[in-house]
């Protein structure tokens, strides 16, 4: 690694503890405690996703018909456990029950996934445009003591993040990303929203 590249990496590395930092400090948000879908239409409140834990990560997903929310939810398979043994986690999806419960089959995720669809959760969380389309990023809540509940950190999604790694990985190849762009059900194309495709 040559000398100007080490320095770079060292001032992202110094900036992303600038960046904890503030989001620590940062004063939390009052939240409601949302009704959402669970796949199987069932209700479940937001308070419930958190288990036994007083911390809970959840995840902002515009639906299947985004390519990039997909590919950002497929990297969760590999570690969504390990978030599970330090808080709650799930996904919460813009589709209906039905249709998220026919693509995590098919995606093979294996967390827990709810729907938000028609709920106005997303747009109360800042993830969804004043007509309801939504976009890409996670939520970390934090239930007190008297069990309401707050949020203390958001970030949204989009390539070149943190949350995903095949950006960075793609970075060290010649040429980068080129026009690669991910692809599900034989289509290598994308939703169109500025919000997940440009971040």
């Amino acid at each position: 690694m040559n000398e100007q590249i080490k320095s770079l990496c060292q001032e992202v590395m110094d900036a992303k503890q600038k960046l904890r930092d503030a989001i620590a400090a940062a004063e939390p948000e009052p939240v409601e405690d949302w009704e959402l879908k669970r796949l199987d239409g069932s209700a479940v409140k937001l308070s419930e996703l958190f288990g036994d834990n007083a911390e809970l990560l959840l995840v902002h997903n515009m639906g299947k018909h985004c390519n990039y929310c997909s590919l950002w939810a497929d990297g969760l398979i590999g570690y969504a456990n390990h978030i599970q043994e330090r808080c709650g986690f799930a996904l919460c999806s813009n589709d209906d029950p039905a249709t998220a419960n026919a693509f995590a089959k098919e995606r093979g995720w294996d967390y827990p996934v709810v729907s938000g669809a028609g709920s106005g959760f997303a747009r109360a969380m800042g993830y969804a445009d004043d007509k309801g389309n939504p976009w890409p990023g996670v939520s970390a809540f934090h239930k007190q003591a008297d069990g309401s509940i707050v949020r203390t950190g958001d970030m949204p999604f989009g390539p070149g993040d943190d949350f995903c790694a095949v950006w960075p990985m793609l970075d060290l190849v010649q040429g980068g990303k080129g026009n690669w762009e991910p692809r599900h059900g034989g289509k290598n194309s994308c939703c169109g929203s500025t919000g997940c495709c440009n971040g």
